[in-house]
């Protein structure tokens, strides 16, 4: 394939490597029955679902959540994720996919808006955090942005990763906004908590599968 020396990905997680989709749904499912609201499906969530996560909760209630909403909706839907994630997998071919970057010399992390806490005994207990530099998870508030979250992981792999040299493989657009704050660049995964038809008006490539999604950053580290 040539030689793209210091090409680095940083992946996302729910969604991405992690085929967590119908323990999403049904946290947010459980979430949405503490305020009286229907249960939504799987492909309504992908086609409404943003960040902020209250924002979402807006397309939803016709209003932002109040504070106190927010903190019940957030709180039931961790507790239930929880749950639910136990019957999760790693998305198809994602081991193969990370072994294969890692033995062509090419350097990975991981960054999610999953609880730093819980995010990293659950990567390694899929056995794959050896793959990475890094695993980062959300400190502080959920509900935020990703960009401020990869200004700090990119500052701590300072030296080892070039911004411009690197590539967010994600799910979400906020995965794209916060590869344009650092410099980076992206890829969107239409598997996880986005529609294909949601993710286009984004403006970076989109892609079916992650053996595609590692194709493209390939290409674009070159």
């Amino acid at each position: 394939m040539g030689t793209h020396a210091n090409a680095h990905i940083v992946w996302d997680w729910n969604g991405t490597l992690f085929h967590d989709n119908d323990a999403i749904i049904g946290a947010t499912n459980a979430a949405f029955a503490e305020l009286g609201l229907a249960p939504i499906t799987l492909e309504q969530y992908r086609t409404l679902y943003c960040v902020p996560v209250p924002k979402f909760y807006e397309r939803l209630l016709g209003r932002l959540p109040t504070d106190t909403e927010w903190e019940l909706m957030d709180g039931v839907f961790h507790r239930y994720y929880a749950q639910h994630r136990v019957r999760c997998a790693l998305t198809e071919g994602a081991e193969e996919l990370l072994l294969g970057w890692r033995s062509a010399g090419h350097s990975q992390s991981l960054l999610s808006m999953y609880g730093h806490e819980e995010l990293v005994p659950l990567v390694r207990g899929f056995g794959i955090e050896a793959h990475f530099l890094r695993v980062d998870g959300r400190t502080g508030p959920s509900g935020g942005s990703k960009a401020e979250h990869m200004v700090r992981h990119l500052e701590a792999l300072a030296g080892a990763v070039a911004p411009e040299r690197t590539v967010v493989i994600g799910d979400a657009a906020d995965d794209a906004v916060a590869a344009r704050h650092v410099g980076a660049r992206a890829v969107l995964y239409s598997g996880g908590s986005h529609s294909r038809q949601s993710l286009e008006h984004v403006g970076v490539p989109v892609v079916d599968t992650l053996a595609d999604a590692v194709a493209e950053a390939w290409r674009m580290a070159a």
